[in-house]
């Protein structure tokens, strides 16, 4: 008897639980900003941010390739910092705080074809 009275209890108690959770998650909102930087050599790659934001809606905003004709392009690499710390920026101070940001790389075949991505996850509690 007594385990089944603590199987209820804990039942119960994982229940209000829950939908306590939900009360207070129901409002989040998550916004996702993905920096796509091309490595194609030449500068022939194409390299974007683009920003979800809660309804669904995008916007793209051009960042620089970071190779050029002459290689690497280190102004190129400080124009695209500048814009993304920027844009984070704007976000947190509009109350996004930033939950993960995932780095990864791509890189099709052999050669020096590929690009850099990185996808910086913001949530906000607050109205919908």
């Amino acid at each position: 008897m007594k385990k089944y009275l603590l199987s209820f209890l804990l039942t119960i108690s994982f229940a209000g639980l829950v939908k306590a959770q939900d009360k207070t998650d129901s409002n989040k909102q998550f916004l996702q900003i993905t920096t796509i930087e091309s490595v194609i050599s030449g500068g022939a790659g194409r390299s974007k941010m683009i920003i979800t934001n809660p309804d669904a809606s995008q916007e793209e905003v051009d960042l620089e390739n970071l190779f050029s004709m002459m290689g690497i392009n280190f102004k190129n690499i400080k124009s695209n910092e500048l814009k993304i710390t920027q844009t984070l920026k704007n976000y947190t101070d509009k109350g996004w705080k930033l939950e993960q940001a995932t780095p990864l790389s791509v890189s099709p075949g052999q050669g020096s074809n590929g690009i850099f991505m990185t996808r910086y996850l913001l949530s906000k509690t607050g109205q919908k």
